[in-house]
Parts: C-alpha cells; sequence; structure tokens
C-alpha cells in the first residue's frame, strides 16, 4: 500500500467519525419532545419575551414580499405576548412598495428606506431596523429585556411553533439570542433538496453540537436576539461584513452573551436552483467568512470565550481555507504521481500502476459520497417529509455540492485579494401571494 493510500484512508477514517458524532448529536431531536413537555410545565421565569418584533429585509422582493409578510403577521407566540412585524424596504424600484402598500394590518409597520441612505446592504438595514425598534419600545414604556428582534428574509416563512420555541428558550434570563432551524420549502427539485439536506440536517447537527459547546452561529434567516443584548452593542449591531450575520454571533459570543440553538421550530426559505447563482451565493458567503477571520485575535483574547469553545470558532473560521489548500495539495500530489506513470517521465513516485491509483481514486470517491447518504437517511427518519428515494438522490448529488463549496472558497480568495465587495442581489422565484387576517 502507498503512502498516498495510507493517508487517504487516515483521513477516510476522520471524515465518518466526524459525521458520525454529528448524527449523535441529532438525536437530542427526538429525546427532546418529553423534555419539551416537562418545560412546558414550569412556573414562568419573567424572563420571557412579550413582544416579537419580526423584520424582513426587502429589496426589490415583489415576489415574494407579500406571502412572506402575511405569514409573519400570522406567527403567535406564548399567550399574551404580542407580535409585530416590520418590513424595511430597502429602496425598492419594482412592485414591493405597492405590494405592501395593500396589506392593511394594525402590527405592520413599513420602514421606507431612500436614496442616498438606503442600498448600503443588509447590516445597515437591520440597523435602521433596530434603532426604530428601541425607540419605539422605550417610548412605549416596554422591557428591552423582554423584547426579541427576529430576522426573516423576504423568502422566509417561519414554522407555526416558530415564536414558542424562541420563548422556551429565552426562559433563561443569561439567553441573548436564538437560531432557529433553517429549511428549504421548493425542496421538489434535486439543487434545492442538495440544499435541504445541508441545512435541515447536516448544519442542524452542528448547531446542535455547537449549543453543546456554547458557540452557536446566527444565520441571515431565523435568527433571534434580545433587545437588550443587541442594545449592548452600541446603535449599530450589524456590520456591513458580507455575512453580518455570523459576525453578530461572534460579536454577541466575545460581549459575553450566550446564543442558543432549537431545532425545533424552523424558517423555511427558498433554494437556489441556479448552478451559476448558487456559486455566486456561496462564493459572497466564503468571501464574508474570510472577513471574519479578522476576530480571531480578539476570540483568542477574550474572557468570555472559553477554551474548548475557542477550539471550535478557530475550526469553524479556518477550516474552510485548510481544506481549499489541502484540495490543492494533494490533487497536485496525486497528478504529479499520475504523470511520472506516463512513460518516459521518469520513475514511479508514490504509485507503482494505473490500477492503483483508480484503487485510491475509488477510495476516496466512496469516502466523498457515504456521508451523503447516512444524511438522507437521517433526514427521513428525522423530518419523515421527504421521500427516501428523493434524498438519496440528493445524496448522489452531495459530492459535486462539496466540490463547488471549494471552488466558492477560491473565488472568496481572488475577490478578497482584489478588494471586490459588491453584490448583485439574488433574483427570487416568483410565489402566489396569500390573504392577510386582519
Amino acid at each position: 500500500m502507498t503512502i498516498v493510500l495510507v493517508v487517504g484512508l487516515a483521513f477516510l477514517a476522520l471524515w465518518p467519525a466526524y459525521n458520525l458524532a454529528l448524527v449523535a448529536f441529532t438525536t437530542r431531536d427526538s429525546a427532546g419532545a418529553g423534555r419539551h413537555r416537562r418545560f412546558d410545565a414550569r412556573t414562568p421565569t419573567g424572563h420571557e419575551p412579550t413582544t416579537f418584533w419580526i423584520v424582513v429585509p426587502a429589496l426589490n422582493e415583489e415576489r415574494v414580499v407579500g406571502r412572506t409578510t402575511a405569514a409573519a403577521l400570522a406567527l403567535t407566540g406564548p399567550v399574551g405576548s404580542r407580535t409585530r412585524v416590520l418590513v424595511v424596504d430597502d429602496g425598492s424600484d419594482d412592485g414591493t412598495p405597492e405590494v405592501l402598500a395593500g396589506i392593511d394590518h394594525p402590527d405592520l409597520t413599513v420602514l421606507r428606506r431612500e436614496f442616498p441612505n438606503a442600498r448600503k446592504g443588509k447590516g445597515e438595514a437591520l440597523n435602521n431596523a433596530f434603532q426604530l425598534i428601541r425607540d419605539t419600545t422605550l417610548a412605549e414604556g416596554g422591557n428591552p429585556d423582554r423584547v426579541v428582534m427576529g430576522v426573516i428574509d423576504g423568502d422566509g416563512r417561519g414554522s407555526a411553533n416558530l415564536l414558542t420555541e424562541v420563548a422556551r428558550a429565552m426562559r433563561e434570563p443569561d439567553v441573548g439570542a436564538i437560531q432557529a432551524r433553517v429549511r428549504i420549502h421548493n425542496r421538489d427539485k434535486v439543487l434545492a433538496a442538495v440544499q435541504d439536506l445541508e441545512f435541515a440536517a447536516i448544519a442542524n447537527a452542528s448547531q446542535l453540537l455547537r449549543d453543546a459547546a456554547g458557540t452557536v452561529g446566527l444565520g441571515g434567516n431565523g435568527q433571534f436576539a434580545r433587545l437588550s443584548s443587541l442594545m449592548r452593542l452600541g446603535d449599530a449591531p450589524w456590520s456591513a461584513c458580507l455575512v453580518e450575520d455570523l459576525e453578530l454571533g461572534l460579536r454577541m459570543h466575545l460581549n459575553g452573551e450566550r446564543i442558543r440553538y432549537t431545532s425545533q421550530g424552523n424558517v423555511t426559505q427558498q433554494g437556489l436552483i441556479d448552478v451559476k447563482r448558487l456559486l455566486r451565493q456561496r462564493t459572497r458567503w466564503a468571501q464574508g467568512n474570510l472577513q471574519c477571520i479578522s476576530y480571531v485575535p480578539r476570540l483568542v483574547a477574550s474572557r468570555n470565550i472559553r477554551n474548548h469553545a475557542l477550539m471550535e470558532m478557530l475550526y469553524y473560521l479556518l477550516a474552510p481555507w485548510l481544506n481549499a489548500f489541502g484540495i490543492i495539495g494533494i490533487a497536485s500530489l496525486w497528478g504529479f504521481a499520475a504523470w511520472r506513470l506516463v512513460p518516459g517521465n521518469g520513475p514511479a513516485f508514490l504509485l507503482h500502476s494505473w490500477l492503483e491509483l483508480a484503487g485510491a481514486v475509488g477510495v476516496w470517491a466512496a469516502g466523498m459520497t457515504l456521508p451523503g447518504f447516512l444524511w438522507a437517511t437521517v433526514h427521513r427518519f428525522q423530518l419523515r417529509d421527504e421521500k427516501l428515494s428523493q434524498l438519496y438522490l440528493a445524496a448522489l448529488a452531495y459530492p459535486a455540492f462539496l466540490l463547488l463549496g471549494i471552488v466558492s472558497t477560491w473565488r472568496a480568495i481572488g475577490r478578497q485579494v482584489t478588494k471586490k465587495q459588491t453584490w448583485a442581489k439574488t433574483e427570487r422565484l416568483a410565489e402566489e401571494p396569500i390573504a392577510v387576517a386582519v
């Protein structure tokens, strides 16, 4: 057995072990039902949210904003709580203003941002929403500790129990934010089904692991934060970072805030069904992740970050870049070894035959493919809302999805080096509007 096979088998032993460890954490979902029932019977602590503000950032969202706003207005929390919806129209020049004007509901507020302040990024729109909610709460004599600001994107829809689950997690006074599970609602397409496999199964398991480690990250969709926790971050909790959600989570951890994760409540969003658009989205996410590496020194120096939490955060921030360079290194090594197998190119290097190379490639291909089937099986038995055949089809496409992630990472490096920061907005698929009950 050659060195290449030995190294390959070593990595393959770690990869399934890592996935199996994540699968073990997903068992908390099924075991948690009884704990939730017992938790419901507990006496209120006085720290639960009484007001939920659902913020919907909207820039040219005429295709989806009507349905999203209606779904947000329909969300209800625990008895005695109030749900209010704030749509931030960030200078839309399509039919978004007209769609919103057609919705008559006492709990809906539309915040129109005009130029030159409009279209300066999602972070700026959320900061504007935060300032309005903060000022309204204080003017009405509300308690910021019991007011929650949630973010649901223009294509998002929350599950009926979402606010109840957020309130349950926030019974603990030291919890400053909650991240909900994310699903894909147009998962009848293969590419969207792969994204649902990623979010609903793999990312869900990762967040459960991070919940145990105290390192939960916030996502752009389904994040909920106490108003008082956001106020401790100043007038602008969100930044201009390309992944303003990830950065907000890091800032909250550095500030000593506790972030929890709930897999019981979820937010669904549109999956991208065009490879080019998906690559563009993932490149933007990767570039934002690269920007957040600047937080590493602060994380290392912080007294609010425990050692085990620090290791997990460093892995989350640095692993994609180590993997990108590692893949190039391994591919180069194999390519050189294959070139040496061609007669006349010198003595064999690591590999002694084409059959040996084929065997090594086969083992690696199996190692990249099997985890997808593992997660497809977990998805089926955990959520039970998709056919196993559809999930296995998504599992077959999963290795190509991982490769797209590597390409995205290298594109992000190129954009960051050339200081390219501007991005075109991802277009939504049209959705049928639903009626709003007043």
